[in-house]
């Protein structure tokens, strides 16, 4: 069980990437107003950078989202993993007892 603890490219994370596809995709009104609008600050940092300098925080402003957006996928997709883990194991504790 372990081992499905642990970040992988296996069923689990297929799983995963189905269930984003899908329900994830779907925002209620509570999640809108948790959002990260992140295109929308950007253009708002954008509009006070000097032109010389656009392109520069635009790079830096892209590489932040896309880190960020990595992050997020990782600790997501572990919190859920381990989620499941914990499941298993309680389901599995209830046969061996």
């Amino acid at each position: 069980m372990n081992n499905l603890r642990e970040v992988n490219n296996d069923i689990l994370k297929d799983w995963l990437d189905f269930r984003e596809e899908t329900t994830f995709c779907e925002m209620s009104p509570q999640d809108k107003k948790y959002c990260i609008c992140f295109d929308e600050i950007s253009e708002k940092i954008l509009k006070n950078v000097p032109n010389q300098n656009k392109k520069y925080v635009q790079k830096q402003l892209d590489e932040l989202d896309k880190n960020f957006m990595d992050y997020l996928i990782y600790w997501n997709e572990k919190y859920y993993r381990n989620g499941f883990c914990d499941g298993i194991q309680i389901i599995m504790g209830c046969f061996y007892k």
